[in-house]
């Protein structure tokens, strides 16, 4: 049991710095091409058919590419980024990659469901695009934004785990390379019932936090 725990200890650290770096990264990519597709869209603050057009074709290529395949692809821009194509801190460039167009939906998702009469009355009050912007589109979304975040995060622990399969790091690699190679059975449900865990509680951190904000209106 000791040897286990101890075998899960660095993965489990790993799989947790790996999907926290590439989920700020997703989002520092991913929400302000969502935030330009909600405000370009027809009937946004700032249309631009053409452009509207062209990103959301972007978007819902990288969203469909399979993300193993794009790994592999990425490999030379790890490698150029952070010295390595091989380890946790190469996987987080294309987990951060993947990632960014699900963030884009999500925010343009978010920021569609809220009630047109709010943007219209800031307009009508002669707000700025950027502040209503960033001082009305966005706080009247955020739990939406919260609820698509922990999406984000779940999506990004299965991703780490097949990021793992082809040298990641994390508890796919250990999962693959102790578990699967050597034959521990043991070793592979116990990581797969540590992902679980992280599932569950990022899905529940992120219920908790949608409640508390809702609270707070």
């Amino acid at each position: 049991m000791l040897d286990l725990l101890d075998l899960l200890a660095r993965p489990t650290i790993e799989t947790i710095a790996m999907v926290a770096a590439s989920t700020l990264a997703a989002v520092l990519l991913g929400a302000p091409v969502g935030l330009l597709l909600y405000l370009i869209a027809p009937g946004g603050l700032s249309e631009r058919p053409t452009l509207r057009r062209v990103l959301d074709r972007a978007v819902n290529a990288l969203r469909s590419f399979p993300f193993i395949i794009l790994m592999i692809m990425l490999f030379p821009l790890s490698r150029l980024v952070v010295g390595t194509s091989i380890g946790t801190a190469a996987a987080v460039v294309p987990l951060a990659i993947a990632a960014a167009p699900f963030v884009a939906r999500v925010v343009e998702s978010a920021l569609s469901e809220i009630d047109r009469g709010v943007v219209d009355a800031a307009v009508s009050s002669g707000a700025s695009k950027a502040r209503i912007a960033f001082a009305i589109l966005l706080p009247e979304a955020m739990p939406s934004l919260v609820s698509g975040l922990s999406l984000t995060v779940i999506n990004l622990i299965g991703y780490s785990a097949m990021a793992g399969a082809i040298g990641g790091g994390g508890l796919g690699d250990l999962a693959v390379r102790f578990g699967y190679h050597r034959f521990r059975i043991d070793v592979m449900v116990a990581a797969v019932l540590v992902i679980l865990v992280l599932v569950e509680g990022t899905q529940a951190a992120g219920n908790a936090v949608v409640r508390r904000i809702k609270s707070m209106r």
